[in-house]
C-alpha cells in the first residue's frame, strides 16, 4: 500500500502535480495557458528566467534553463501538460480534483504526462534553491499539444525555435523507468524508441440504391468483409534491434524454461505460438513485434433510406521503426481483399537514429535507486513528443522513474477511468530526475 503521508512542501511533487491535475488541460481545445501561467510563475519565483513560444496564444509553451558548468552540452528535459478526455468514464474520485485517497493521487493526467511533468518540475526547483551547476545546462520545456499531434508543442518549436535546443545530444521525456514485473523479477524498462504513426484509409464500393430494395454483396458487405479480416489479422513478426535487447534481458533474469520459453519470441517461427502461451504479459509484447492496424471511424451516406455505393474505413496505423508505409501496405495487401482501396493519410516518421550513449548513465541512476531492479531498453508501442525532437539529432529516453507494486497496471490505469499515481512512486521519481541533474557529466560515445 503506497504512503498515506503527504509533504507539507509547496514545492514537493505531490503538491505540485495535485495543482497540476486542477488546470482543465483536456485536449482538445488543449487550453494550457492558465496551467502553463502558474508553472511560469514558479519558476521566475524561484529565480528563472523563462521563454513563452506559442504558435496559439491560448496554447504557449514554456523553456527555463539552469546554469551549468559548460563542460558538457545542454540537457533537455521535457513534458507536456495537455490531456485526453475523461468525459463519459466513471470516476471513484473527479478527475479534475488532485484529491490524495489511499496513498495516491486521482486525477486525468497523474500518470500521463503531469505525473512526470510534476517530478521534473520539483527536481529543477530543488537544484536551483541548492544552488546546483550540473556539468552542462539543463533546460526545462513544458511543451502543449502532444495528446493532438504536437502541431502547437512539440513540432512548432522544432520547425520554427530550433536554436533554443543547439547543442543538445540527449533528451529525459516520456514513457519509461516504471517498474514492470515478470515471474519474480523487477524491471525498469527506458524508452529509447517508438512506432511510428502510419493513418491510412480504405475504401470499399459497390452498387448504391434505395433502402427498400435491398442489395447483397454491396459496399456494406465488403466492409464487414474487411472488419472481420482486420479483426483475424495475422501479419509477420518482425525482430527489432530493441526489442531483441528487451527479451533477451529479461529472459537471462529467468529460471529455466521460462528463459527458453522467452527466447522463442525472437524466432519469427515460434513468436505467435509464444505470445499465446504466456497469456496476458504476451498482450504487451504483441504490438513490439508486429505492425498493428486498428479501425475506428466509418464514414458512409447520412441518410437511411439510401444503400451506399462507397464506404470509407479509418484506420489507425503503427509501424515498427526501420520500416515505411510501402512496406506496411505491401503486408496488409496479403492479407485483405485486393479490391480495396488503401492510401496513406498521415505518415510521422519515427526516430530515423538510436543513441545509446546515455543509456548505461540513466540505468545506473535506476540501479542506485532500486538495486532490486533491472533496467533495460524499452521500444515503445506509442508515440512521443520525441519524434520532433530526433529532428534535431536529440535522443530521447523515456525516464518518468516509478517503483511500482506488482498488482499496479501501469499501461491499463493510464487514459482510463481512476488514473492515479501512488505520492510514494512521484517521489521516486522526482529524486532519480533530480539524481541526473545532479550527476550529469554529458555520456559516453
Amino acid at each position: 500500500m503506497p504512503s498515506k503521508k503527504i509533504s507539507n512542501d509547496p514545492l514537493s511533487p505531490e503538491h505540485l502535480l495535485q495543482n497540476l491535475i486542477r488546470f482543465d488541460t483536456t485536449n482538445p481545445p488543449g487550453n494550457e495557458k492558465p496551467c502553463v501561467d502558474y508553472i511560469n510563475s514558479l519558476l521566475t519565483d524561484s529565480g528563472f528566467t523563462t521563454k513563452i513560444l506559442a504558435k496559439h496564444v491560448t496554447r504557449p509553451n514554456l523553456i527555463a534553463r539552469l546554469e551549468g558548468q559548460k563542460t558538457a552540452p545542454p540537457l533537455l528535459i521535457y513534458g507536456h501538460v495537455d490531456v485526453v478526455t475523461a468525459k463519459d468514464q466513471p470516476w471513484q474520485h473527479p478527475p479534475f480534483e488532485g484529491r490524495m485517497v489511499d496513498g495516491y493521487i486521482w486525477g486525468r493526467g497523474a500518470l500521463d504526462m503531469k505525473g512526470g511533468v510534476a517530478m521534473m518540475l520539483a527536481a529543477f526547483l530543488k537544484a536551483k534553491a541548492n544552488g546546483l551547476a550540473p556539468a552542462g545546462d539543463i533546460l526545462l520545456a513544458i511543451l502543449s499539444d502532444e495528446e493532438a499531434g504536437g502541431d502547437a508543442g512539440a513540432r512548432y518549436l522544432v520547425e520554427n525555435h530550433a536554436e533554443q535546443f543547439a547543442g543538445v545530444r540527449f533528451a529525459i521525456g516520456e514513457f519509461g523507468g516504471c517498474s514492470m514485473h515478470f515471474g519474480n523479477k523487477k524491471f525498469y524498462p527506458i524508452q529509447v524508441s517508438e512506432k511510428q504513426v502510419c493513418w491510412m484509409r480504405a475504401t470499399v464500393r459497390g452498387p448504391g440504391g434505395h433502402g427498400a430494395m435491398p442489395i447483397q454483396g454491396g459496399a456494406m458487405a465488403k466492409l464487414g468483409r474487411l472488419l472481420t479480416q482486420l479483426d483475424r489479422i495475422s501479419l509477420a513478426p518482425h525482430i527489432t534491434p530493441i526489442l531483441r535487447q528487451m527479451v533477451e534481458t529479461i529472459a537471462a533474469a529467468m529460471p529455466l524454461p521460462n528463459r527458453w520459453i522467452l527466447q522463442q519470441l525472437l524466432n519469427p517461427r515460434w513468436t505467435t505460438a509464444v505470445l499465446k502461451l504466456i497469456g496476458e504479459r504476451g498482450k504487451s509484447f504483441r504490438p513490439l513485434l508486429y505492425h498493428t492496424v486498428s479501425p475506428t471511424i466509418i464514414t458512409g451516406e447520412d441518410k437511411i433510406n439510401v444503400i451506399p455505393s462507397k464506404i470509407s474505413l479509418q484506420l489507425d496505423g503503427r509501424l515498427l521503426p526501420g520500416f515505411s508505409p510501402s512496406d506496411f501496405i505491401s503486408e496488409l495487401r496479403n492479407v485483405i481483399d485486393k479490391d480495396v482501396e488503401l492510401e496513406i493519410t498521415h505518415y510521422d516518421p519515427g526516430p530515423s537514429r538510436l543513441d545509446m550513449g546515455m543509456f548505461d548513465f540513466l540505468a545506473g541512476i535506476l540501479k542506485e535507486a532500486d538495486p532490486a531492479g533491472i533496467p533495460l531498453p524499452m521500444l515503445l508501442p506509442g508515440i512521443t513528443d520525441g519524434r520532433f525532437f530526433s529532428r534535431l539529432n536529440i535522443q530521447t529516453y523515456g525516464f518518468t522513474p516509478m517503483n511500482l507494486s506488482p498488482d499496479f497496471n501501469f499501461f491499463t490505469t493510464i487514459h482510463g477511468a481512476d488514473e492515479r499515481i501512488p505520492v510514494d512512486a512521484i517521489r521516486f521519481g522526482a529524486d532519480a530526475i533530480y539524481r541526473v541533474l545532479e550527476t550529469y557529466a554529458g555520456a559516453a560515445g
